[in-house]
């Protein structure tokens, strides 16, 4: 008994997701009698495009677990049809048990509040026991309690999207990966070097009129709009972009993309699909944005000063478009800060 207090102790001590799956698998595969792997898979992406997503996975000689980057391009990932009994697991939201090969397998449904996002998938050499399959279901309401937990502390609650106070973590995550000076190789070097440091960008998102649409229609119909509006995000970007409500009628997007036009046409298309979207009552909206691209060393006020910029000079172009702050620099219509505030915003 003292060990499993020990792992759940573990398991909510940290308030970091991918620790959490990491955690999860640890505790099972030292809680279990010499399961081969404990695994967590996610569903990922739109319906009609999702895939399966490696979120930990741990075998009996791994030493660390493994997953997939929140970064790796979806189409390298398996299809959900592609793992039928797991994909059965997810929309029954049972627990499956089938033999695989020499070994079994039992498949439980991750859920949160508002769906089922996944599957635990452990591999055995004997079919679990009934009491080992308790254990596992009672380790997994405690997952699944802690989740709601920091889906409560962590996203907006009218939205679903992540708040302004997750903000700050993840933009120095991203900050930490690149590289303090910019990298020259070599031709001798360029096949060596070919996986380039990443690149991230942020882009800042405002409601065109916003208010007017609550002097108008007031203001449960104007959540209608943000809730909608976050709908829309959610199927414009790419379901490892992070995005926030920051509150009121502005949103933020934290992404990789390769480069400016890859980011531009990200936030484009979301601005061409706002304005071909009836909104129910208000009928058609539009979205003004400013993006930037996340430099080292950079601080979360500082970037989102650039892309706010960039917004404002998009209001006063006429709103409903997309701007770069690089571009609006090069192009002469705005100017470098020299000096940002060392007052963080967040």
């Amino acid at each position: 008994m003292s060990e499993v207090v020990e792992h759940l102790a573990e398991l909510t001590g940290f308030r970091d997701r991918d620790v959490m799956d990491v955690t999860l698998v640890t505790a099972l595969r030292d809680l279990l009698t010499g399961p081969a792997s404990v695994a967590i898979y996610r569903c990922v992406g739109e319906p009609g495009q999702q895939r399966w997503l490696t979120r930990a996975r741990l075998r009996a000689t791994d030493t660390v677990a493994t997953a997939d980057s929140l970064w790796v391009d979806p189409d390298l990932l398996p299809r959900l049809a592609d793992h039928a009994r797991r994909l059965q697991c997810l929309t029954e939201r049972s627990v499956l048990q089938d033999r695989d090969g020499e070994q079994w397998l039992t498949m439980f449904p991750l859920a949160t509040e508002r769906d089922v996002i996944g599957v635990l998938e452990v591999h055995t050499a004997n079919r679990p026991k009934a009491s080992a399959q308790r254990m596992i279901a009672s380790v997994l309401r405690i997952y699944h309690n802690f989740q709601g937990l920091l889906d409560y502390s962590e996203r907006d609650t009218l939205t679903g999207l992540l708040n302004r106070k997750t903000f700050d973590e993840s933009f120095l995550k991203a900050v930490s990966e690149l590289p303090l000076r910019p990298q020259h190789h070599g031709a001798g070097d360029e096949r060596r070097h070919a996986e380039v440091h990443p690149r991230y960008w942020l882009g800042v998102l405002d409601i065109d009129h916003f208010k007017s649409i609550n002097d108008r229609f007031g203001h449960l119909i104007g959540d209608e709009v943000l809730l909608l509006l976050s709908r829309l995000m959610r199927s414009s970007f790419r379901f490892n972009d992070l995005l926030y409500r920051f509150g009121g009628e502005e949103f933020v997007v934290l992404m990789r993309c390769e480069d400016e036009d890859d980011a531009a046409h990200a936030f484009e298309r979301f601005r061409h699909n706002t304005e071909h979207y009836a909104f129910p009552q208000v009928g058609r909206i539009t979205v003004s944005i400013g993006f930037t691209q996340i430099r080292a060393g950079d601080s979360p006020a500082g970037a989102f000063e650039r892309a706010d910029k960039a917004v404002y000079h998009a209001k006063g172009a006429g709103r409903n478009q997309v701007q770069s702050h690089a571009t609006l620099v090069a192009q002469g219509r705005m100017s470098e800060a020299n000096h940002l505030s060392d007052v963080e915003l967040f």
